[in-house]
């Protein structure tokens, strides 16, 4: 059981942080000046690119050699929180070009400044376009929390293999498997319902 809070907690740090980066790397990529912009895309391709094993790796064993020392929690959130942004980025990205130019246009000749446009007109569309895709990529970062278990994180499934050695039966591991379930299966539910649902609002417009 604390093994799931933990899971639970990590998760939900994860697709917050990670969900609130995305988007403003997003508008840095859209919006902002060309370095910044070439910045994004850079840190896109790169956290999208890099396995989150290897990343995982990298921050818990290679930043202490720099004076850099995360406990296992900490270092799980800050590379599947990485790697969770660089992917919400491009499906909002994907959901604002979606959007017709003449939203905007039409934005600038009703006087509203740029930040208006943004959060009140192109956002909002975006949101409804992306969140599909963005739920889904959030129980795909859900599952990948099983690998915090590398880095000391006293996750789900770092629990069930500790109780699976002091047992020497392989109940944990399939206790554990339930409860990764019983968690997840819901959430992957939701996402082929926002789905249908979206796709059948888009068929109606």
């Amino acid at each position: 059981m604390k093994g799931i809070g933990n899971t639970v907690a990590l998760a939900l740090t994860i697709i917050i942080a990670g969900g609130i980066a995305g988007v403003l790397i997003c508008l840095f990529r859209l919006y902002g000046p060309k370095w910044l912009r070439w910045l994004a895309i850079v840190y896109i391709d790169v956290f999208r690119a890099i396995p989150i094993l290897v990343l995982l790796v990298l921050i818990y064993y290679a930043l202490p050699f720099l004076g850099i020392r995360l406990n296992g929690f900490a270092s799980a959130t800050l590379a599947l929180g990485l790697v969770f942004s660089s992917f919400t980025a491009e499906v909002f990205r994907a959901g604002i070009q979606a959007i017709p130019k003449g939203q905007t246009e039409a934005s600038e000749a009703l006087g509203l400044s740029f930040g208006v446009t943004i959060w009140k007109v192109i956002l909002p569309q975006a949101f409804r376009i992306a969140i599909p895709p963005h739920t889904s990529n959030a129980v795909a970062i859900a599952k990948d929390t099983s690998l915090a278990s590398v880095v000391a994180m006293p996750d789900l499934l770092k629990q069930a293999t500790d109780a699976q050695a002091l047992t020497a039966n392989p109940s944990p591991l399939i206790a554990a498997a339930i409860m990764y379930l019983i968690v997840l299966l819901p959430a992957v539910r939701l996402v082929s319902y926002l789905e249908e649902r979206f796709r059948n609002d888009g068929k109606a417009a």
